[in-house]
């Protein structure tokens, strides 16, 4: 127990980060330690290119849009809060951990998910999923399983089945509601202690 506090006491504002995202010190440990490897060059922040060496991103096919999300626009590296927050996305919903009364909405919510997975589609950052967008997408996780022209039919179903408003795109609010059916805290969840 020495050790795990002496740890955590290393971690400016540790306190805050665990209330903010619900992880418990073992968790923050964990997750340090794993910050501390990818950092290999002891720099204190990381870099796209140490997100290299998570194999499960190196084999996503879209690796590359998860790890640009770990990053703000025009920012090149991320500090072990930002690290932390963002994977608090994927922690398991909490049901037994009591809401406080005005507090935020945690990060692990269903909302929250969602607009992380909303924002992996939307590169462009302008509140909607293009026909373009959707496509990139598909390329990158169907590849080369399916035809250009059965990709094409995906999207334009896709987009045909859940945009409410007709505008040939998918706003947050209509991602939401075409996922209402689908358990995304089971499909968004990293067990983070086995």
């Amino acid at each position: 127990m020495g050790s795990t506090n002496s740890t955590l006491l290393k971690i400016p504002n540790v306190e805050v980060l665990m209330q903010e995202t619900g992880f418990s010190p073992a968790h923050i440990i964990r997750l340090h330690d794993r910050f501390k490897a990818l950092d290999k060059e002891g720099r204190g922040h990381l870099c796209p290119h140490d997100f290299g060496a998570i194999k499960e991103l190196a084999m996503n096919p879209i690796g590359d849009r998860i790890i640009g999300a770990f990053f703000s626009p025009g920012k090149e590296t991320v500090d072990f809060h930002t690290f932390v927050k963002i994977l608090a996305h994927f922690r398991p919903v909490d049901k037994d951990r009591p809401k406080e009364p005005n507090s935020p909405e945690p990060i692990n919510s269903r909302s929250n998910k969602l607009k992380f997975a909303f924002q992996l589609y939307d590169q462009d950052k302008d509140g909607k999923i293009s026909r373009d967008e959707l496509l990139q997408v598909l390329r990158a996780m169907l590849g080369m399983q399916v035809t250009d022209e059965q990709l094409e039919s995906i999207a334009d179903r896709t987009i045909q089945e859940a945009d409410l408003d007709r505008d040939d795109t998918i706003s947050f609010e209509e991602f939401r509601k075409s996922l209402e059916k689908i358990n995304i805290d089971h499909k968004m969840s990293i067990r983070f202690l086995r």
